[in-house]
């Protein structure tokens, strides 16, 4: 089967061809199937002189640049427009396979340098390719007192990025630095050069610092939202369920008064009704009932709000959250109210030092803990209103790559809501 001569040598607004596109992907069949329709594809540089030897090299695809070498061996010496070749690719990766294979293929490719001077020793001392520096200094042909245009020697460049292993190892192989090959070549017009590269390597540095710092900030961010809003909805979950749960005890209490109700018409008691709860006439029923019907509704109305009302924004939800949570907070009071009166008529008269008992204790326990929840409550309040104003009246926590509300939670790992 033959590729259609058409197909083969189009190219897009860059000169890609289909090979440049098969190459980069590593896809060895369609490089072989175009290779032979048309082995001239091996020779096209795309517009910023890359070959596809360059492509299939910067990727580590060795069956791809085995294939290229075997149609055209001098396509090693084809530069981009930077004046590098495709040993300069291999090296800036890790694949130790092809940069030998390169180096096999060409020998001399090792000490090509590119229009800044640098060899293939130069970039694999500047990416930090220690293993691929000891292949290149194990290679006789290498040049070790090459210096680019930044007046360095590899060992300079290494020693200049921080790179302390590689700078040993070519000391090791006896790599000089620049200035002991030529103590007074370099001129002021170099020295200036120079000076001007170190700055802008120095701003590069800081600048890929600061991006990793400013992603690294708002991944920590979005881990905050996250459990913020984890918190949030285990808050709402918890809630609906208590709702529930006070709403049937409410119901049921109702019901299941003590001294049950005035339910033979044969037998009613003087000032009942038929139906009516034989302690209905007592003070504290009344209190139980207006407070376990209340206690009922609020609970009710909770679990319809918490059931119908979808919210999406994060604030909006800890709003809500907080309004429903006083709510609850109200309908436990309630219902403890009303669990307290009815004792005082289950203990009777005689025993009313239990329900007296009973409800020092239901205060003691209850009490502190509302009260507690209250005050965390403001203290949250007072300290968020706090940070907005130190925000809005300082002029460096505009830098901050999120908000307020999100970074208060890593001082806290409890708040009330």
């Amino acid at each position: 089967m033959e590729a259609h001569p058409e197909i083969s040598m189009t190219v897009d607004a860059a000169n890609t061809t289909a090979l440049h596109t098969a190459a980069t992907q590593g896809n060895i069949e369609v490089v072989n199937y175009l290779l032979e329709s048309d082995s001239s594809l091996a020779t096209i540089a795309r517009s910023n002189g890359k070959t596809v030897l360059h492509s299939a090299a910067r990727n580590g695809h060795v069956q791809v640049v085995k294939a290229l070498l075997r149609e055209d061996s001098e396509i090693t010496k084809r530069t981009d427009k930077k004046g590098q070749s495709a040993l300069h690719m291999a090296v800036k990766g890790q694949n130790i396979e092809m940069v030998e294979e390169l180096i096999n293929a060409d020998p001399s490719s090792i000490n090509m340098v590119d229009n800044k001077g640098n060899s293939t020793l130069h970039i694999a001392s500047r990416k930090g390719r220690a293993q691929i520096v000891k292949v290149i200094l194990g290679q006789n042909e290498t040049d070790t007192r090459v210096i680019n245009r930044s007046y360095e020697t590899a060992f300079d460049t290494a020693e200049k990025m921080g790179h302390a292993e590689i700078a040993a190892i070519l000391q090791e192989h006896g790599v000089p630095s620049a200035k002991v090959i030529k103590p007074q070549a370099m001129n002021p017009a170099q020295e200036l050069n120079r000076t001007v590269s170190d700055i802008k390597h120095e701003v590069h540095h800081q600048l890929e610092h600061t991006l990793q710092t400013r992603k690294r900030v708002q991944g920590i961010a979005k881990r905050l939202n996250r459990m913020n809003l984890e918190g949030l909805n285990n808050a709402i979950n918890s809630t609906t369920v208590v709702a529930v749960l006070i709403a049937a005890v409410a119901f049921a209490a109702i019901f299941t008064v003590p001294g049950q109700y005035a339910d033979d018409p044969q037998n009613i008691s003087s000032g009942l009704s038929l139906g009516e709860a034989n302690i209905a006439h007592k003070p504290p029923f009344l209190i139980f009932f207006i407070f376990d019907s209340t206690a009922l509704f609020i609970s009710l109305s909770v679990v319809v709000v918490q059931t119908s009302v979808v919210v999406t924004e994060c604030k909006t939800k800890k709003k809500m959250m907080a309004v429903i949570n006083k709510i609850m907070w109200l309908a436990c009071v309630l219902v403890s109210v009303a669990y307290l009166a009815l004792s005082f008529i289950v203990v009777g008269e005689h025993e009313k030092w239990l329900a007296i008992g009973v409800t020092i204790i239901g205060a003691t326990i209850m009490a502190p803990t509302i009260g507690t929840m209250c005050y965390w409550v403001i203290m949250h309040q007072i300290e968020s209103s706090n940070k907005k104003s130190i925000r809005r009246n300082s002029q460096a926590s505009r830098l901050r790559s999120f908000s307020v509300s999100d970074s208060e939670v890593l001082n806290k790992k409890i708040y009330a809501i």
